[in-house]
């Protein structure tokens, strides 16, 4: 049996003095007043006087290893007992060198995969209690609300990538429905809707701007009836009058036979009276 011990660090390898200064203090008020976390670089020790740990590089592995409580990078803090691991040192060596494999350097993220996430594995494969919560509790929180962020980014841009689209084929549905009346020929044997496209015409002006008039298809047709009854009436006039000239030409025929009838009664009278 061996004791797993974790290392903590404040992080404080920025380089200016200012902002070091700035992480001490959130540590001290958020860790040490409050208990809630901070920011912090954490290393494992187990058989010998090494520490291992995880950091960025560009090629090979992100796992190194320094004497106990020695990072020159960072400003030690504290050391915590996570336990006894059951692992003999070559098995240990063996995690170790699994660990150098699956951990590349150019894989670190400082939300989603840091030191506290090397070492947060490395402990569960000895077989002790996972780091303390408030190590990496701001990480976890950022890493979250980035994750969030993210997914709720994506939905937006995926509802206006739908909105989108879903306008441009209606778009081109209304467009096709307009184009297709203008072209029909209403007095082709193949349109059996005669008349249908002035409606159609009509129902998509007012489905394309709302709160237009309602349809003027009945005045239009109220006026063709009113100009067939115009045309009834003025055949019926016609008619009337072509009686009434009947009637004259009657009247004239009868006026002509009278005196034609008067001419030859005098005329008989005047043979008689000789």
């Amino acid at each position: 049996m061996r004791e797993v011990i974790l290392h903590v660090y404040d992080v404080t390898n920025s380089g200016y003095d200012k902002t070091n200064n700035t992480i001490m203090q959130i540590n001290k008020i958020f860790k040490d007043g409050i208990g809630l976390g901070g920011i912090f670089h954490t290393a494992v020790q187990v058989y010998g006087d090494e520490e291992w740990s995880f950091g960025f590089c560009e090629q090979g592995t992100g796992v190194f290893s320094c004497p106990s409580t020695q990072n020159p990078m960072y400003t030690y803090r504290e050391s915590i007992n996570l336990g006894k691991t059951s692992f003999s040192i070559f098995k240990v060596n063996q995690i170790r060198r699994e660990l150098s494999r699956e951990w590349p350097g150019h894989s670190y993220d400082l939300l989603a995969k840091n030191c506290n996430h090397f070492c947060d594995e490395f402990c569960r494969r000895l077989g002790v209690q996972k780091l303390p919560g408030w190590v990496n509790r701001f990480a976890n929180a950022g890493d979250t609300a980035v994750e969030i962020a993210g997914n709720t980014a994506y939905r937006f841009r995926q509802a206006k990538t739908e909105i989108v689209s879903a306008s441009r084929v209606a778009y081109r549905f209304l467009a096709g429905v307009a184009s297709s009346n203008l072209n029909v020929d209403p007095d082709s044997p193949g349109n059996s809707n005669s008349g249908s496209p002035r409606f159609q015409a009509t129902w998509l002006k007012n489905l394309v701007s709302p709160g237009t008039k309602p349809s003027t298809g009945s005045k239009v047709e109220n006026q063709d009836q009113d100009v067939v009854g115009q045309k009834q009436r003025q055949d019926a006039e016609k008619g009337s009058t072509g009686s009434k000239v009947e009637s004259q030409d009657q009247d004239v025929v009868g006026q002509k036979q009278r005196r034609d009838a008067e001419k030859t009664l005098l005329t008989s009278n005047s043979q008689h009276n000789i």
